[in-house]
């Protein structure tokens, strides 16, 4: 509704819904949060007008009575306001001119984009659904202004936070540490000139290390152990033990050192070499074992890894088990020209370490099973995959393939007790990417799943009391593994996506209430893509939480993760190698 007024004013009236028992009697608003709030474009104005203010109104005040513009009873999801664009003429000559204009009226709901609780404890109201709408309503104490969300945050960001947190991580830490002390070991070594099965027997370490950071049991092992400190520990230690899943840094360091390692001993064997045939057939294998090592640690880096997925998988899987078998020949064919082959592979460190690692590579390829899978579509952008092979709990996760020598998608699982107990667990699976638009469009009855369920990141945040979730889109899956366990912290959830409800379904969202009665969804088709971080800063304060778990895509997780750290405030999120 557009009118005049008798002082000249004229105002451009919206109203709706926003669910609140009691706030200030006027909330101001920028313009250029009109388009987020309600998806239309800012009121036009004309040439000779200037913007004075656009305000909320309720018609509920703490302090006195007050007269809503529009009349409208309280719905029971929240209270009914109005928001006034109040526009004046702009004259030079300082008249104010009164005119009308005509334009339609418009009805929109606010939803929690627009309404985050600040309340510390959680509102025992369920969780509104608006099916019409497809939009989002909790029982609020209290409205926070979008406005404040560009104001500056009360955190003081610390010197040198970026090269700290975003350059210098823990991966890098580690993986430096593992790389720079072999490589210091290895120099010393060559120097003082170090016999060639020394360093088979330095590259074999470096490969068992490196093999066994990625064995399903020996990753639980890992978690279950620094999981278990408990909450009275000092929050230094426990900031540094939830860092765990940054392990990888280790795999990654002693992989390229192993590399180091064998081109050494290659060098020495070439430099002593003798043709024979015995000799010649060993430097063969000497060179083999090479060629395959560095084809793993070139398709391993990064910018190779994201853009050629496949390819890396492969590349990574056979030629590690190619390298197994052509160690193993090449261990025999050294210990042949001993006089002894037994006495020389006994007393032969590598030997043993090969047996470990040969062992450690077949145990879950010896867990390899066709299973049944149930899907249940949820939309055309994601589907939910049911399971009853066998029991998962908290924080853990399984791969699963429709082929069994490649594509393997590895998925956060949670319970499915409390909506389908006829199933035992079940994985969210969204399209963003070849396998997951064939998962939703060809719904799978069957998948193969290798190894045993392993833990993930998740498991360590319930040394925390009380923790931040931030999620986006599908990232709400992994999150909901934490309505399962019985110890998990107490949890303020910010999830935000487009049309969680039509895209998600009702029961997601009942499962997202089981975590937070009162959670904050911000649905991206009402309010656009909205900053989280200063979001995330608030509620950390006033739920006076501990820590933030940030489960979202690689860009959005280090800006909330590298965000948080460079504030002083813990924060984990899954990095591209966990």
């Amino acid at each position: 509704m557009y009118g005049s007024r008798d002082d000249g004013l004229s105002m451009l009236i919206y109203h709706g819904t926003i669910p609140f028992s009691s706030a200030p009697s006027q909330v101001q608003v920028d313009l250029n949060l009109f388009h987020h709030i309600f998806q239309r474009p800012s009121p036009k104005l004309h040439p000779s007008e200037s913007v004075v203010e656009i305000t909320i109104r309720h018609p509920i005040m703490a302090d006195k009575p007050h007269t809503s513009p529009v009349e409208e009873k309280p719905s029971p999801a929240g209270i009914t306001v109005t928001i006034e664009t109040t526009t004046t003429p702009n004259d030079p000559n300082g008249k104010k001119f009164g005119h009308t204009r005509q334009n339609d009226s418009v009805s929109s709901t606010f939803s929690q984009a627009s309404a985050i609780s600040t309340s510390s404890t959680n509102s025992e109201k369920p969780l509104i659904v608006n099916e019409k709408r497809l939009t989002y309503q909790s029982t609020c104490p209290t409205i926070v202004d979008l406005e404040a969300q560009t104001e500056e945050d009360e955190y003081k960001q610390k010197p040198l936070g970026r090269i700290r947190y975003a350059i210098l991580t823990i991966y890098r830490r580690l993986f430096t540490v593992a790389f720079m002390g072999n490589a210091i070991a290895f120099i010393i070594m060559m120097i003082k000139g170090a016999a060639p099965m020394d360093l088979v027997n330095a590259a074999a370490v470096n490969i068992a290390v490196c093999g066994l950071c990625r064995q399903p049991l020996v990753i639980n092992a890992l978690f279950l152990i620094f999981g278990s400190i408990p909450r009275s520990a000092p929050i230094r230690i426990r900031r540094l033990a939830c860092k765990i899943f940054h392990f990888g840094g280790v795999h990654s360091g002693t992989g390229v050192a192993s590399v180091i390692w064998y081109i050494g001993f290659a060098a020495v064997f070439t430099y002593n070499y003798t043709p024979s045939v015995i000799n010649t057939t060993v430097l063969t294998f000497v060179w083999l074992v090479l060629g395959f090592l560095l084809s793993i640690v070139i398709v391993a880096y990064p910018t190779f890894r994201m853009r050629l997925h496949d390819y890396f998988e492969l590349t990574h899987r056979f030629a590690n088990w190619i390298i197994l078998v052509l160690f193993w020949i090449l261990l025999i064919l050294l210990g042949k020209q001993e006089a002894n082959l037994g006495h020389f592979l006994l007393h032969l460190p590598a030997f043993w370490i090969i047996i470990v690692l040969t062992l450690a590579t077949i145990h879950p390829w010896l867990l390899l099973r066709k299973i049944p899978v149930k899907p249940e579509p949820l939309s055309a952008h994601a589907i939910r995959l049911h399971f009853s092979h066998t029991e998962v709990v908290f924080g853990q996760g399984i791969s699963v393939a429709k082929h069994p020598l490649k594509d393997w998608h590895s998925f956060a699982c949670f319970t499915d007790k409390f909506d389908t107990p006829d199933a035992k667990f079940s994985c969210i699976v969204s399209k963003v990417g070849d396998w997951t638009k064939s998962t939703i469009n060809d719904q799978p009855t069957h998948l193969w799943k290798r190894g045993v369920p392993t833990y993930g990141f998740g498991y360590v945040l319930r040394m925390f009391p009380k923790i931040i979730v931030v999620t986006t889109g599908s990232g709400i899956g992994p999150c909901l593994s934490f309505i399962e366990d019985a110890n998990r912290p107490d949890m303020r959830v910010i999830w935000q996506t487009k049309s969680p409800l039509k895209t998600y379904g009702q029961r997601t969202l009942d499962l997202v209430h089981r975590m937070d009665s009162n959670p904050v969804i911000l649905d991206t088709s009402i309010t656009g893509r909205v900053d989280m971080l200063p979001i995330v800063l608030r509620l950390f304060k006033e739920f006076n939480a501990e820590a933030v778990c940030c489960i979202s895509n690689p860009m959005m997780t280090k800006k909330i993760v590298h965000g948080c750290e460079m504030r002083g405030i813990p924060a984990y999120g899954p990095i591209f190698d966990s």
